[in-house]
């Protein structure tokens, strides 16, 4: 029961569409400006640095807080990646906006520093090398999450954990399909936020 509860809790904190919200209070409708994505780097170009950053906590937040509240208060790894996954997928397909939802890097990343804090912190050390590197946020994004099922292997997580990566990242790899697209056509845009 207590698992369950944590599961509608972890999906409706992953539901919560912060870009959004947040655009909507500064007057600016992220899903169609821009990207139309309501994640932090769309927040960034069409809404400026600050909106941004608070985008990109709320979203690490909510996964980061169900996947915690799962860790302190089950035993089993099995439903403990499950809260974490269901998390993940509240950010996608949000309740709160009819059902679509944003690409899920940074709730991927808040669940995964709750379930693996090193393979996220590696994950996001490549991402940040890619992101510099290439100045395209989805370049970085894939590979960052394509690395993440293999850092969590091969720092030893519980089997669940790493089946929990593995569909995780191939979530978001899939959410970034049209920027992949993009890329093999040239017109992917490189990250340049609003001043």
């Amino acid at each position: 029961m207590l698992a369950a509860l944590l599961a509608i809790g972890a999906y409706l904190c992953g539901s919560l569409p912060t870009g959004l919200w947040l655009g909507r209070h500064l007057g600016v409708d992220v899903r169609s400006s821009g990207s139309g994505n309501i994640g932090a780097t769309n927040v960034a170009r069409t809404a400026g640095v600050r909106p941004a950053l608070l985008t990109l906590a709320g979203d690490v937040a909510k996964g980061f807080v169900p996947a915690l509240a799962a860790r302190a208060l089950l035993e089993d790894q099995r439903w403990i990646a499950v809260v974490g996954v269901v998390a993940f997928f509240g950010h996608l397909f949000s309740v709160f906006a009819r059902f679509s939802g944003g690409k899920g890097v940074a709730t991927a990343f808040g669940v995964f520093l709750a379930l693996a804090p090193g393979a996220a912190g590696l994950a996001a050390v490549i991402f940040a090398a890619v992101a510099l590197t290439t100045h395209y946020v989805s370049v970085a994004s894939i590979v960052a999450a394509a690395a993440l099922p293999a850092f969590c292997i091969v720092l030893g997580g519980a089997a669940p954990i790493n089946y929990a990566a593995a569909l995780v990242a191939t979530g978001v790899v899939i959410r970034h399909r049209e920027n992949l697209s993009r890329l093999v056509r040239g017109t992917e845009p490189t990250f340049r936020p609003r001043r």
